[in-house]
């Protein structure tokens, strides 16, 4: 069973994108971190970054039918996509839904999460380090 990683509109930026509130680590950065923490806890990690929502919404579905894990950065979808609320209440593993900066310190429309009901847990403003901790969180719980 492979842990999915995925992330929503705007993370290929990253390093690029707001600094002072996204940090200075790049895409790739964070990929070779969700890969590094997948091998010290002994599971697969796929990583995948779209700006098309249908794209993840097709990714959410083929997650739930595989059975797999999901690390979930929505993005901006997160506070306006019931779609992809939709689709995280179809996954049939344990979801944790990742945020960069902390979603609650910001715009007030970013405080509203269609996520959320359907994550087992929710990391808001570990900056990157937050995938590593999802990614350590899903592996201690045992899904294989």
């Amino acid at each position: 069973m492979t842990i999915q990683v995925l992330n929503g509109p705007n993370l290929r930026r990253l390093g690029l994108r707001e600094p002072q509130i996204y940090g200075s680590t790049t895409y790739p950065d964070l990929e070779r971190l969700c890969a590094e923490a997948g091998k010290r806890v002994g599971r697969s990690v796929e990583v995948a970054q779209t700006d098309d929502e249908a794209t993840m919404l097709g990714w959410l579905h083929a997650a739930a039918d595989a059975g797999d894990p999901v690390v979930l950065n929505a993005a901006a979808w997160t506070h306006t996509s019931v779609a992809i609320g939709d689709a995280c209440a179809m996954l049939t593993a344990p979801l944790v839904e990742v945020h960069i900066s902390n979603v609650h310190k910001r715009e007030p429309f970013r405080h509203h999460s269609y996520v959320s009901a359907h994550a087992s847990g929710i990391i808001v403003g570990c900056g990157v380090d937050g995938y590593r901790l999802a990614i350590e969180h899903l592996a201690s719980l045992g899904v294989s």
